[in-house]
């Protein structure tokens, strides 16, 4: 089977360092996420960001609960790709995933406003679920786009 892919962008109401710091701090990741699912920081990697964790090597087994609290998948997580204020890339591999890969870019509109593209790729462990979960991942990348946008329109 092959990967599928899909790319989300929209613009945001903030300044791209503003926007750079959220999206790759794991407190702001995880905002995003809330309230469909949280992220459990790896062991070690409490204070870390994004910027700060060793590219191309795993980090620990990052825990996504359900509505915050139901364990319902883990990502192995491997930061293939950073250049700090423009984009990186994730590529790991998860309980129902034989590849995940989400690479984040962000792009300067203007001084108050930043575009953010997702381009996600993944490849289901069962292939069958490759078709009912596309909708699903979409959705979840869209709310993750809202929630970005809605954290600046309140700041």
């Amino acid at each position: 089977m092959s990967v599928r892919t899909f790319r989300h962008t929209s613009t945001i109401a903030a300044p791209l360092d503003e926007v750079w710091r959220r999206v790759t701090d794991f407190e702001g990741i995880n905002d995003e996420l809330m309230p469909v699912m949280r992220m459990r920081v790896p062991p070690g990697l409490r204070d870390a960001t994004i910027d700060t964790v060793p590219l191309g090597v795993p980090l620990g087994r990052s825990w996504i609960f359900y509505l915050g609290f139901l364990p319902l998948e883990y990502d192995d997580l491997v930061i293939t790709e950073l250049a700090p204020g423009s984009h990186f890339q994730e590529a790991s591999s998860m309980a129902s995933m034989r590849r995940w890969m989400h690479r984040r870019e962000l792009h300067a509109v203007d001084a108050d406003r930043t575009e953010v593209t997702d381009v996600v790729g993944f490849e289901p462990r069962l292939p069958l679920l490759a078709s009912p979960l596309e909708p699903v991942i979409r959705r979840l990348f869209v709310h993750r786009h809202q929630q970005l946008a809605r954290h600046f329109a309140n700041n």
